[in-house]
C-alpha cells in the first residue's frame, strides 16, 4: 500500500522557518560516482584477450599442448574435446610445489595494505563492508553520519570510539545520508526504497519515509526546513515533510533512474538529472515540470552529477559522455559548455567564494573552471579516476577523492597540489567537511571512514 498523500505544505517554501545554514560544500551525491549500482573501482582497463581458467587433471597435464594449438579440454566452439596419445608432443613433469599458492598472493596483498601510510587523525571502523556516503553536521563540528553496503548507517563522533549510534532498519545498501540544515535531523536513504529519519538529540527514529519498492539514489534536504526530496530507480523524484512523516508529492517525467538532483539554494525550485540524459526543473508546490533540457546541445548519455550556483540562476551538470553543460534555470536553455574531460564526469562542486566550478572525472583529472568566461583555470592531474570532491568552505582550496585511495587538496588559485593524504587502501567514495572547517571526513570501499586535519587550509 503506497504512502498517503497529504494536503497543503506545513512549510512555506519561500519564507524561512529557521536561519539559513550554508552548506560547507555543494556536492553531487553519491551521486554521482558511485552509487552501488554503478560504482567503479579503477580507471577503465585496456582491452585484453579473454581467458578461461583451467584446472589440470595432473601436474604433467599442465604442460601438454595439442597439435592444433588449441587449449586442452576446449574446442574451437567451446565444446569439450579429448586429446589422443598421438597429439602429445612432449610431456614435462611439474612439481606441485612450483605452482603458485593463493595463500602467498593473499599475504602479498595484506603486506601492501600494511604499507599504506596513514595520515588520518582518526578512523572509524564500525562498518563491515564498503562505505559509500558520509555527511557532517552543519551545527556540531564533531558529529558525522555514514552509510554503507552493510545495510547500516552510523552516527558517530570524531575522536570518540564510545559515542557511536547504529542507525538500523534497512534491508539493502545505505547509499545516501544527509543532515537537515539546522542539524536536528539526519536521514539515511537506501536501495531498499526507504528513508529513515533520526533525531540527532535523542538518537531516536523520527519516522520512515516510503516511496515505491525501488531504491533511492540520493536525497537532499530543503535549505531552510524539513522537507526531503529523493531520486529513485523508479524514474521519479519523491518529496516528504519529515516533521510529520508525510508524503507530499512525486515528480514524474523521467524515463530512467533519477541519478542526481537538489533544491535550488533559494528553496523555490527542484532540479533533477537522469540516466535518460535529460535535466528537469520542477515547481515543488505544483509538481509541474517547468523545463526539460535535452537534445543535441545537451548530454548524449545519462547525467551523473549536478550543482546549482549560489544565486539559484544556473545549473552545472556532468554526464557519462564526458561533457559538462551550463543551463539557465529561468529559460531552461543550455547557455554554455565546459569542454575538457575525456571520460565520465563523476562530481561537481561550486565555490562559495569565487565564480568557479570544479569537476572530477574518471579521466584522472580535476578541472577548475572560470564560470564567467567558461574557461579552464587549472587541470589537476591524478594517478587514477576522481570519484568525489568538496570545496573547503569559502577558502581557495578544493579537495578530491580518488580511486587509488588518496585524498588531495588543491590550491584553486594556482592549481598546485597543496597536500596528499593517505590512509585508505581502496577507492574513496565520499567526502565531507566539518562545520568548523577543521576536519575532513572521507569514506572508502576499504570499509573505513577516516578523518584528516585540514585546519591549516581555511
Amino acid at each position: 500500500m503506497g504512502p498517503d498523500r497529504v494536503g497543503p505544505y506545513a512549510l512555506d517554501l519561500e519564507t524561512p522557518s529557521c536561519p539559513v545554514m550554508p552548506c560547507p560544500h555543494h556536492s553531487a551525491a553519491p551521486a554521482a560516482f558511485f552509487l552501488p549500482r554503478r560504482r567503479a573501482t579503477s580507471s577503465p582497463p585496456p582491452q585484453t584477450q579473454p581467458t578461461t581458467a583451467k584446472t589440470p587433471a595432473t601436474p604433467a597435464a599442465a604442460a601438454i599442448m595439442s597439435i592444433t594449438g588449441e587449449v586442452p579440454g576446449e574446442g574451437s566452439d567451446g565444446e569439450e574435446v579429448f586429446i589422443d596419445d598421438e597429439d602429445i608432443i612432449n610431456e614435462i613433469p611439474l612439481d606441485e610445489e612450483d605452482l603458485p599458492d593463493q595463500d602467498d598472493d593473499d599475504e602479498q596483498e595484506e603486506d601492501m595494505m600494511d604499507e599504506v601510510e596513514d595520515h588520518s587523525a582518526y578512523a572509524f571502523h564500525g562498518h563491515t563492508d564498503e562505505v559509500f556516503a558520509a555527511a557532517c553536521s552543519p551545527t556540531d563540528a564533531s558529529l558525522v553520519v555514514s552509510g554503507g553496503k552493510d545495510d547500516r548507517g552510523f552516527l558517530w563522533r570524531i575522536g570518540s570510539a564510545e559515542d557511536v549510534q547504529e542507525l538500523p532498519g534497512h534491508k539493502d545498501t545505505v547509499c545516501t545520508v544527509a543532515f537537515s540544515s539546522d542539524g536536528k535531523l539526519v536521514a539515511c536513504g537506501s536501495m531498499d526504497g526507504q528513508i529513515n529519519v533520526w533525531n540527532t538529540a535523542t538518537r531516536t527514529l523520527q519516522g520512515t519515509l516510503e516511496g515505491s519498492d525501488s531504491g533511492f539514489e540520493w536525497l537532499k534536504w530543503h535549505p531552510r526546513g524539513h522537507l526531503i526530496i529523493a531520486g529513485s530507480e523508479d524514474c521519479n523524484v519523491w518529496m516528504w515533510n519529515a516533521d510529520h512523516n508525510a508524503f507530499l508529492n512525486t515528480f514524474a517525467g523521467h524515463s530512467s533512474t533519477v541519478t542526481c538532483g537538489d533544491f535550488t539554494p533559494d528553496g523555490k525550485l527542484i532540479c533533477s538529472g537522469s540516466d535518460d540524459a535529460t535535466l528537469r526543473i520542477w515547481d515543488p508546490k505544483s509538481a509541474q515540470c517547468r523545463h526539460v533540457v535535452r537534445g543535441h546541445s545537451y548530454h548524449t548519455q545519462g547525467l551523473t552529477c549536478l550543482a546549482v550556483t549560489w544565486d539559484s540562476q544556473s545549473i552545472v551538470s556532468g554526464s557519462q559522455d564526458s561533457s559538462v553543460h551550463i543551463v539557465s534555470i529561468n529559460s531552461g536553455q543550455v547557455v554554455g559548455s565546459l569542454v575538457g574531460h575525456t571520460n565520465s564526469v563523476e562530481c561537481i562542486g561550486i565555490s562559495p567564494r569565487y565564480n568557479w566550478v570544479a569537476t572530477g572525472s574518471i579521466d584522472q583529472t580535476l578541472i577548475i573552471w572560470d564560470l564567467a568566461h567558461q574557461a579552464i583555470r587549472s587541470t589537476c592531474e591524478h594517478d587514477e579516476g576522481v570519484t568525489c570532491l568538496a570545496w573547503l568552505g569559502s577558502s581557495r582550496y578544493v579537495v578530491s577523492g580518488c580511486v587509488d585511495g588518496t585524498v588531495r587538496i588543491w590550491d584553486s588559485l594556482s592549481g598546485e597540489l597543496a597536500r596528499t593524504f593517505s590512509g585508505h587502501s581502496d577507492a574513496v567514495q565520499s567526502l565531507a567537511v566539518s562545520a568548523d572547517g577543521n576536519s575532513l571526513v572521507s569514506v572508502s570501499s576499504d570499509k573505513s571512514a577516516r578523518v584528516f586535519d585540514i585546519s591549516m587550509f581555511k
